[in-house]
């Protein structure tokens, strides 16, 4: 069995995250096992939702962090690889500049990807193992820069939209008025009458929060207690929150905006639960870069090294 190593980089509007997986098949099936998660707390929403642009300071932090994933990359021996910016970075003035600064830095290429684009890869890649024929499922992303919302029926992309609500944007009270009435209205309009709806939540802070509730993974984290703990956290300090659920600092800040957000949605959606299979942008961007590598490998008689 021949297993290689693919790698995903999620350049969010709070975090990086490198994301190195096993892949290999085994009777013209695909399996994917983690072999590593770096998470650098490099919080690019900071700089482009308040100035809509990054700051040169956030660039080195930007630079050191994939450097390190370069040489991590080449520790695992991937083969593979794709790097993506979502909200923070295609806001940012300069981000053509950035991209570029970061190529001749690292020798690691970064595209930009719209809201739209984001929420497929999330989802389509991992689709198949979460829903089921003829059941509908609207799913959830929560990100520091913006909420991307997919609504699957029969295993079919029904609807997708993306609002400019995100916790880093919320918590530096970025977020217009306007944007929570469309999010508002968006779902009044599309899913008043769908009683039979699932909801599917991913993030890193419902992730955290999932992990916190030490459920079994294919349970579901109910509303009533989604509420409740994010009114415990909002009531205590920074370091209080740390303290008790040993979050880290670039976590324990957005956590609670991110958690009224999944609330807010789900009260818009009279949704009792969420559930929460713990995949996210690296999954799907992992999955495309076995995509690339299969289309690439056709054509040419060398393996490709990064």
């Amino acid at each position: 069995m021949l297993i290689r190593k693919f790698a995903g980089i999620d350049i969010g509007s709070n975090a990086m995250r490198l994301l190195i997986m096993n892949v290999y098949k085994d009777e013209n099936k695909w399996f994917f096992n983690k072999s590593a998660l770096v998470r650098a707390p490099v919080r690019l929403g900071k700089d482009s939702f308040a100035n809509q642009i990054i700051t040169e300071e956030t660039l080195d932090l930007m630079t050191h962090a994939m450097k390190s994933y370069y040489h991590l990359m080449q520790t695992y021996q991937v083969v593979s690889y794709k790097a993506c910016g979502t909200s923070a970075l295609r806001e940012a003035a300069n981000r053509d500049y950035i991209v570029e600064e970061i190529f001749k830095r690292t020798g690691l290429k970064i595209d930009i990807i719209d809201g739209k684009e984001e929420a497929d890869i999330i989802y389509k890649t991992q689709i198949d193992r979460i829903v089921e024929s003829n059941k509908s499922y609207l799913f959830v992303d929560v990100g520091g820069g913006s909420t991307e919302l997919t609504y699957y029926h029969d295993k079919k992309v029904i609807q997708a939209k993306s609002f400019k609500i995100g916790s880093v944007r919320l918590l530096n009270n970025l977020v217009e008025k306007s944007e929570w009435e469309s999010l508002k209205e968006w779902c009044k309009k599309n899913f008043i009458n769908k009683k039979d709806l699932i909801l599917v939540g991913s993030g890193g802070n419902i992730n955290t929060l999932f992990k916190k509730s030490k459920q079994e993974l294919g349970t579901s984290l109910k509303y009533k207690y989604i509420q409740e703990f994010k009114e415990e956290l909002a009531a205590m300090t920074m370091d209080e929150r740390i303290r008790k659920y040993e979050f880290n600092t670039d976590r324990a800040d957005v956590i609670v905006p991110a958690l009224s957000i999944y609330e807010k949605i789900m009260k818009y959606m009279d949704g009792k639960e969420i559930f929460v299979p713990k995949i996210g942008l690296a999954d799907g961007l992992v999955q495309m870069a076995l995509e690339e590598y299969l289309l690439n490998e056709k054509n040419r008689s060398s393996t490709i090294r990064i």
